[in-house]
């Protein structure tokens, strides 16, 4: 979601909900968007991952109904979508309600109650950058849900409904690390993600550095079929070694091993085994305080991104480069699904001001395109908001 106005889109909803209904919204929730550090394509090889919660988010201002049907307007798209919560059906109403209906579903097959509401959502996660605006979206649907049941919140047991509304509702087959961070992130810290067992574990962001996200402006028009093609090279190659996932599989193997395999089936599982290894240090680095190590580890990954994994993409190239030409970089990296979308960089705090302005104009001159660049702290996951709690 993105808001083109003024407002923040906390500001946003609650506004309009108002002017649309005559009285303050009785819960306001947000699901926040994600940037990962480190780890990339390892989350569905049961691997590891280091994403922070980002501070932007997808907020929705909501009241029950006293039925099962759900209205929600976006302003975003200045449409509105509504359905059935406890018998949703495909189709029928605008491509971003089906996230909504999704979640709806997956939690309703778990035994989650889902009762009607109505509201209006707005956000400033930007659509198909790679900052898992989809995410944002169920996870904040997920906290509408549970806000009106007045259940306790587990975030992994959601984050695993919502990855299945994603797989089998959206159809998109992707991991687990995009929902488990918008629900279970933690302020000032990124969170290492087993994403085998789901155990998460705060890690300190280095003292002094800030997160800038290097939108690159290109969107991803490859990455369904590019991405599924991965994924079932990955599977291969586990198979092959007879191993459940590539995260058990050892770099020593494998290199002992590896002209075995078809060519780019055998890259694509360097990639992953060496990416494994090199989150669980980059979280050994941040442990220590350690920004330089942190930034030569996101170095290496965008390398065996490009060559290894084959996902990045000149634009992405581009302004990785530019990134690392600045001063007070530490490294840098695409982060996402790839072809497209962003990068994100590990910057010293004093020096972000000239790095945003350098990295733009570098961008600019070698690809013609006017990059977006945010800098960003680490929020928590998703949340619920009672007016109460709020002063009315």
């Amino acid at each position: 979601m993105n808001v083109n106005g003024s407002k923040p889109p906390r500001d946003t909803v609650v506004a309009e909900f108002q002017q649309r209904f005559g009285e303050p919204p009785a819960f306001l929730v947000r699901a926040p968007g994600r940037v990962n550090l480190i780890g990339e394509h390892t989350d569905y090889n049961d691997g590891f991952v280091l994403p922070l919660a980002i501070e932007r988010a997808v907020w929705i201002a909501l009241r029950a109904r006293d039925d099962s049907e759900v209205r929600v307007r976006s302003v975003d798209f200045s449409e509105g979508a509504r359905f059935d919560a406890a018998r949703p059906e495909r189709g029928g109403g605008p491509a971003w309600g089906e996230y909504l209906k999704g979640t709806a579903w997956a939690l309703a097959e778990a035994g989650f109650p889902v009762a009607g509401w109505e509201g209006v959502m707005a956000g400033d996660v930007p659509i198909g950058a790679g900052l898992s605006s989809s995410a944002a979206l169920e996870l904040a649907t997920a906290r509408a849900f549970a806000a009106l049941s007045d259940g306790d919140w587990n975030g992994p047991v959601v984050a695993r409904l919502a990855q299945r509304a994603e797989n089998e509702w959206v159809g998109m087959n992707c991991g687990i690390m995009d929902q488990m961070i918008s629900a279970v992130g933690v302020a000032g810290h990124a969170v290492l993600i087993d994403c085998r067992t789901l155990d998460a574990t705060p890690v300190p962001l280095p003292t002094g550095t800030a997160i800038v996200i290097l939108d690159t402006t290109t969107r991803r028009g490859l990455v369904d079929s590019a991405y599924n093609e991965r994924r079932r090279q990955c599977e291969e190659a586990a198979a092959y070694f007879g191993v459940r996932a590539l995260r058990d599989l050892t770099a020593d193997v494998l290199e002992l091993r590896l002209d075995e395999l078809e060519e780019a089936t055998g890259h694509r599982a360097r990639h992953v085994v060496t990416e494994n290894a090199r989150t669980l240090a980059a979280a050994e680095a941040m442990t220590d305080g350690d920004a330089a190590a942190l930034g030569d580890l996101m170095n290496e990954s965008h390398a065996s991104l490009r060559d290894d994994f084959e996902v990045s993409s000149e634009a992405l190239d581009a302004i990785v480069e530019a990134a690392r030409g600045s001063d007070g970089c530490y490294g840098a990296r695409m982060t996402g699904a790839g072809f497209g979308g962003c990068g994100v960089a590990l910057v010293e705090r004093a020096a972000v001001g000239d790095f945003v302005r350098d990295v733009a104009r570098a961008y600019q001159l070698r690809t013609g395109l006017e990059p977006k660049i945010y800098v960003t702290g680490a929020s928590d996951g998703a949340s619920a908001i009672a007016a109460e709690a709020r002063g009315g």
